[in-house]
């Protein structure tokens, strides 16, 4: 036997047993605040921002306000057109001139700052990657207080993709200076907006 063959035999040998009990996970508390207030102060430490908007047509105007000379807004949002349409795009790299990427997320975490996002929800992945700026709409009843919250309401099986997101793309050197944008998005902004505000002006 080859070296290989022992130790994949002695791996086969010492599999973990499948009748032992999994531990316990203690449920841990939130920060102590409101769910959505506590989300959006640990999204600022990441880097990222918010803002409440009350209709559909006030998030439009909002991403024109923000970014008023990108001339390319690439939307996976079917109630904002953008300027392209990310179910148009056939290769990831057809993104490589996208100034504002915008799309929806199904869950805030509070205490990560952080929006879970699928590849239902991005349609090509690259578009969470390959923009300059993220817009993210997320309806604010979605936002949880931990990780283990979002645990119980994630269906990581779902989806072939997801990723946890918090803030734009920054990376530390050896000083601990942080540069925001370099390895990917350079700005990230959250637009709270209930669910039924979107449903009801998409079918208005």
């Amino acid at each position: 036997m080859s070296a290989r063959d022992d130790i994949l035999a002695a791996v086969r040998r010492n599999l973990p047993r499948t009748d032992a009990l999994l531990p316990e996970i203690p449920r841990f508390a939130g920060g102590g605040e409101p769910a959505v207030e506590y989300f959006r102060t640990r999204l600022e430490l990441m880097g990222g921002r918010s803002m409440e908007v009350p209709t559909v047509a006030a998030a439009e105007a909002t991403i024109g306000e923000l970014f008023p000379d990108a001339r390319v807004v690439c939307s996976a949002v079917p109630e904002i057109a953008g300027t392209r349409r990310i179910e148009q795009v056939r290769d990831p790299h057809e993104l490589h001139d996208v100034e504002v990427g915008v799309f929806r997320a199904r869950l805030g975490v509070a205490e990560a700052g952080a929006v879970w996002v699928t590849q239902e929800d991005l349609v090509v992945n690259a578009l969470a990657f390959l923009s300059q700026h993220l817009v993210v709409l997320l309806d604010p009843a979605a936002i949880v207080n931990t990780l283990h919250d979002a645990y119980d309401r994630m269906d990581c099986s779902a989806s072939p993709y997801g990723v946890l997101m918090a803030g734009p793309s920054a990376t530390g050197d050896i000083e601990g200076v942080i540069i925001r944008g370099a390895q990917g998005a350079r700005s990230l902004t959250v637009l709270l907006l209930t669910d039924s505000t979107a449903r009801n002006t998409a079918t208005a």
